[in-house]
């Protein structure tokens, strides 16, 4: 058995400032560092060979400042842009209420919260994964196929598009999964990558 742990990015600046982030390279707010650290104390006791993030600084401090907590630093470490955020495109670094304004509350929702259709200049979920299914058929499955123990650490849309793989979900149930910033999913899989469990690690006062 191998264990996959996916872990989203504590909270970035951007986020607490409610704007569309997409590539831009924001950095973590103070709230952001806390849920990091927390995140490696979840981390203690889940192994972890090999370390993916994105090229984007949210998720490359995160996982810095977790895996500095758990006591699991200098790990191989691969970054690639494959496993960064979904592209907003043109609504990248607008205020969310601003952007309802400016196109429409019914248009906005339509993009944040459909499968296959894109914001101008941008990326939908489906382009997402398009690019995240080949870069983990590649990089991470035989990793897993061979039992090593992997932690990834991306954001909301691209791991939305690993877990859509892993438990081979449907369009209209990844619409409907939601990631917390900050808390590790870990699976273990069988050396088909077929889930044998899979936990959403929290601390006791959660």
């Amino acid at each position: 058995m191998a264990r996959l742990t996916l872990l989203r990015h504590g909270e970035s600046q951007w986020n607490l400032e409610n704007r569309f982030t997409g590539w831009v390279d924001v950095d973590l707010s103070p709230k952001g560092e806390a849920e990091a650290r927390r995140a490696g104390v979840l981390l203690r006791d889940v192994p972890v060979d090999v370390l993916f993030t994105s090229v984007l600084k949210r998720a490359i401090r995160t996982a810095d400042i977790a895996l500095s907590e758990a006591g699991a630093t200098g790990l191989p470490t691969h970054r690639d842009q494959a496993l960064n955020e979904r592209h907003y495109g043109d609504l990248q670094g607008l205020n969310k209420a601003e952007t309802a304004e400016k196109y429409g509350a019914e248009q906005v929702h339509i993009w944040r919260r459909s499968y296959d259709v894109p914001p101008p200049g941008g990326e939908s979920l489906a382009d997402t994964r398009a690019r995240v299914a080949p870069y983990f058929d590649e990089h991470i499955a035989p990793l897993l196929r061979n039992g090593t123990n992997v932690l990834v650490v991306a954001h909301g849309n691209s791991l939305r598009s690993l877990i859509m793989i892993i438990e081979n979900l449907t369009p209209e149930q990844i619409l409907k999964t939601e990631i917390a910033t900050g808390v590790p999913i870990t699976y273990e899989l069988d050396a088909n990558l077929h889930v044998a469990s899979k936990s959403v690690l929290s601390s006791p006062t959660e």
